[in-house]
């Protein structure tokens, strides 16, 4: 079975969480387009939901897939998010931003009462670290922001190495919130609390790819079948 295939089971399993009446929030990536697919096919048979996009490539899937969408200013509660990861870590913690829309989707998470991530085998690690860790800073200052992070990640006796992402056509990467993307490229994490205190007290830092105590549920495709992992310590 292909790492596709795989995606699209895990997705197709989180459909079962799906309730009528529900407010959803649709993340973003390969994994999570498979869900929005699914979800279309569902609503076009009668299901009544209504989703949050976290970004605006996740909109326009939704709505090439007749998916009835709102926002979170006009629907500012909703009753779960389902979305992919980078990392799954122990506790369920998680790296997430590889596509770029880390900001809207813990935003989205954060506002959702649970979290459903849906992946396949291969995003399930013993430690975080080994996908770099996306951190969205602004454009202005970038450099004094870059050196700030470097500092931080010194103190916590990290590597420094920081990599701003490009486009393949050789631009600097620009999130749907119009900033830039530093990848640190940090081999293993061990303290991703620290870490992630140590980013958000950084001005120039507008959000960090660690999702900590937000996912409730997991959802991992393997070519043996579904793990379906819940969090311990959920409320």
């Amino acid at each position: 079975m292909t790492s596709d295939a795989l995606k699209r089971q895990a997705a197709a399993r989180a459909l079962d969480f799906v309730r009528p009446g529900m407010r959803l929030g649709l993340g973003t990536g390969s994994t999570a387009r498979h869900f929005v697919e699914l979800l279309g096919a569902r609503v076009r048979a009668g299901l009544d939901i209504v989703g949050v996009p976290t970004s605006e490539a996740t909109e326009t899937d939704a709505r090439c897939a007749g998916v009835p969408l709102t926002t979170l200013d006009q629907t500012p509660h909703l009753d779960l998010t389902v979305d992919g990861a980078d990392e799954i870590g122990p506790g369920l913690a998680l790296i997430k931003g590889g596509g770029g829309a880390l900001l809207r989707e813990k935003i989205v998470a954060a506002a959702s009462d649970a979290m459903i991530v849906i992946a396949d085998e291969s995003k399930l690690v013993p430690a975080l670290g080994a996908f770099a860790l996306p951190i969205e800073v602004i454009p202005f200052g970038l450099g004094a922001t870059k050196i700030a992070i470097g500092r931080a990640l010194e103190t916590l006796s990290l590597s420094s190495e920081l990599r701003l992402r490009m486009t393949p056509d050789g631009h600097p990467f620009v999130t749907d919130g119009g900033h830039r993307i530093l990848d640190a490229a940090l081999g293993r994490i061990p303290d991703p609390e620290a870490l992630a205190g140590a980013l958000a007290a950084i001005p120039g830092v507008v959000e960090h790819g660690l999702f900590l105590g937000l996912a409730t549920v997991a959802i991992v495709s393997t070519r043996s079948g579904i793990r379906v992992i819940e969090r311990q310590d959920r409320p």
